[in-house]
């Protein structure tokens, strides 16, 4: 539990906001999970380990760099425009 908190501290500097650090870090651990059901399932498929790794590794880059964009549009998506002044409608 404390070092959670530390983590927040360290990873989220703004309130309600995702630093880069930090997507960039849910981007790895989330690829070594898919990562390993994708060995896992092509052993199924194959049953050679060494062609379920091959195709585990092939994935592993492309979808670590895909999640992290993912991850920022989607923090940019969700984010409120505060700093934003609302529109001032002309009354006639």
């Amino acid at each position: 539990m404390f070092i959670d908190q530390i983590a927040k501290k360290f990873f989220s500097p703004k309130a309600g906001k995702d630093s880069n650090a930090k997507s960039l870090l849910k981007s790895i651990s989330w690829r070594i999970v898919g990562t390993l059901d994708t060995i896992v399932i092509s052993y199924f498929i194959t049953g050679q380990l060494v062609m379920a790794v091959s195709i585990g590794s092939v994935e592993v880059f492309s979808k670590i760099i895909l999640y992290y964009f993912h991850e920022r549009v989607w923090e940019n998506a969700t984010k409120n425009k505060i700093d934003e002044p609302k529109p001032e409608y002309i009354r006639s």
